[in-house]
């Protein structure tokens, strides 16, 4: 296994074979990208799942070296592994993490303060909306099912059905050692094309795989990739393992963007607005 196939060869060879309007599931219709700038604004959504950490728009935003779709597979088009399909049908949504209903857009700002251990991209601005706007149309057709339990959408990832008190340290290093450490290195640091899976360039404690219960039932549709077989005791054991390693603290009043740029309006004008 590749613990993570986020930034392996194959992933991107995968990536870029697949243009917008393709789909990874065989049953996923063929979805027309619009006309005019909102295809436009799909477009670059795309682009930058793909390359949150070193696209231009969003990089100021990054503290790690982890793109979106390091865990939303194939650029979210993976229909198991974190999936975007379907996601924008279930917002807003309730969040019991915030407290409040929020909506697409606060989604895509926790992934930055948390996953991508950065600052909150301010709402309305380009980089927001483009996301925005490529997660709605990975939900075309997908009927409106606001969520009053959690933001999930229908494809999210389902828990796996073991006790996480289950979980094993010895047994997680051995799998780690035996099918994870080729890609991302003993010390869990990664490589030259595989993102690390600790350490301070990796996800902070704030994010959803910080959790082992969470990472294991990621890891259990996501790996090997393009052959995920883990079985759930190995998927929770080396998610322990990986989640008992340092990694960034989180502490929510560190990630926001400055107050002057709590929210933006992007016209042609370009004048940004409170």
């Amino acid at each position: 296994m590749k613990l993570y196939g986020w930034m392996t060869v194959a992933a991107l060879a995968l990536i870029a074979a697949r243009g917008v309007g393709s789909s990874t599931a065989d049953d996923e219709p063929e979805r027309a990208v619009p006309d005019g700038p909102l295809g436009d604004a799909v477009r670059l959504g795309k682009d930058l799942v793909e390359r949150t950490s070193t696209h231009p728009l969003t990089k100021p935003y990054v503290g790690n070296v982890l793109n979106c779709t390091s865990c939303h597979l194939d650029n979210g088009e993976n229909p198991e592994a974190a999936s975007f399909i379907g996601v924008a049908s279930a917002y807003p949504a309730w969040s019991p993490r915030d407290g409040r209903v929020i909506t697409l857009e606060d989604r895509i700002s926790n992934c930055f303060m948390r996953s991508c251990n950065g600052v909150s991209p301010p709402l309305g601005s380009r980089a927001s909306v483009a996301l925005a706007a490529y997660i709605t149309w990975l939900s075309t057709d997908a009927p409106l099912r606001m969520n009053p339990k959690s933001p999930h959408g229908p494809n999210a990832v389902k828990p796996l059905k073991i006790a996480a008190e289950s979980a094993d340290l010895t047994r997680g290093k051995a799998v780690y050692a035996e099918k994870c450490a080729d890609c991302h290195a003993d010390d869990g640091t990664g490589r030259k094309k595989t993102p690390p899976v600790w350490g301070p360039r990796s996800y902070n404690q704030g994010a959803g795989l910080a959790k082992p219960d969470q990472l294991a039932a990621w890891l259990k549709v996501a790996m090997p990739l393009d052959d995920p077989d883990l079985t759930d005791q190995e998927a929770l054991d080396v998610a322990a393992y990986v989640d008992s390693h340092d990694r960034p603290p989180f502490n929510i009043q560190d990630h926001p963007p400055a107050a002057s740029k709590l929210g933006e309006y992007d016209s042609e004008a370009g004048s940004p607005k409170p």
